[in-house]
């Protein structure tokens, strides 16, 4: 088994669910308005969903000139805000434009928790994959509720010592994801059967190793054309960049 990042399956403060983004600032010097694109005939941008070499999930116009990777948690609140009043504009203002492509990449910053719901939440297909997440983030507080529950330090204890894929299995039946992802398409047996390959939770694993390498340290942690935008985890703030960046 090459599980490696322990952070992600140790005793992570469940708690602490408010620790997720940062950063210090970016100046936003103005750009070059950049040029809307036709999408293919019969489509719209925002239907264009492929996966990508690292593990995420990208939408959009492979060819835009402004590419803005997010590495976000399922659980962090400040992600779900983002995904609650962001993601609707992003999606219509800027991917659909053909401008900008979006990419999701899981980053679990809330450790064995998180590991549950990043597996199953990519083990959708691609078109499924963008909505699902959405209504996650709709339905956020009902995950918040049973991460600050005393049920979830008994059970954090435990699986202590338990392999990754009975973590992430754990974790996704007890915080209601797989009734969750039953009731949007996904059979019980294939949520299963997800959760326990070795290979899916490995992927989330290797998305979130490389997150740390790039400098991730919370989320949401926003990239644009490659470079960490730094104090930007609001829609507010982000559409600014985006627009600096001429889109």
């Amino acid at each position: 088994m090459t599980i490696k990042l322990p952070v992600l399956l140790a005793a992570a403060p469940l708690f602490a669910l408010a620790a997720c983004g940062g950063g210090d600032g970016n100046s936003d010097a103005p750009a070059v308005p950049v040029a809307a694109a036709t999408p293919p005939a019969g489509q719209e941008w925002t239907q264009v969903v492929s996966k990508t070499p690292e593990g995420g999930f990208v939408m959009g116009n492979p060819d835009a000139p402004l590419k803005l990777i997010e590495y976000g948690s399922r659980s962090c609140p400040t992600c779900g805000a983002f995904g609650r009043e962001g993601m609707g504009p992003l999606e219509d203002k800027y991917v659909k434009s053909g401008k900008v492509s979006y990419e999701f990449r899981d980053f679990p910053v809330h450790g064995a928790p998180d590991l549950g719901l990043s597996t199953l939440g990519r083990c959708v297909s691609e078109s499924a994959f963008f909505p699902i997440l959405e209504q996650t983030y709709v339905n956020q507080q009902q995950i918040e509720d049973k991460l600050t529950a005393p049920e979830a330090q008994a059970l954090l204890t435990s699986l202590q010592g338990k392999s990754p894929t009975e973590i992430a299995t754990a974790w996704a039946t007890y915080l209601g994801y797989v009734d969750f992802v039953k009731q949007r398409g996904v059979t019980e047996q294939q949520a299963k059967a997800c959760l326990a390959d070795p290979k899916n939770v490995q992927a989330v694993v290797d998305m979130a190793q490389k997150g740390s390498e790039d400098g991730v340290t919370g989320t949401p942690s926003f990239f644009l054309n490659g470079t960490l935008l730094e104090n930007t985890i609001t829609w507010e703030q982000l559409e600014a960049r985006l627009k600096a960046a001429g889109a």
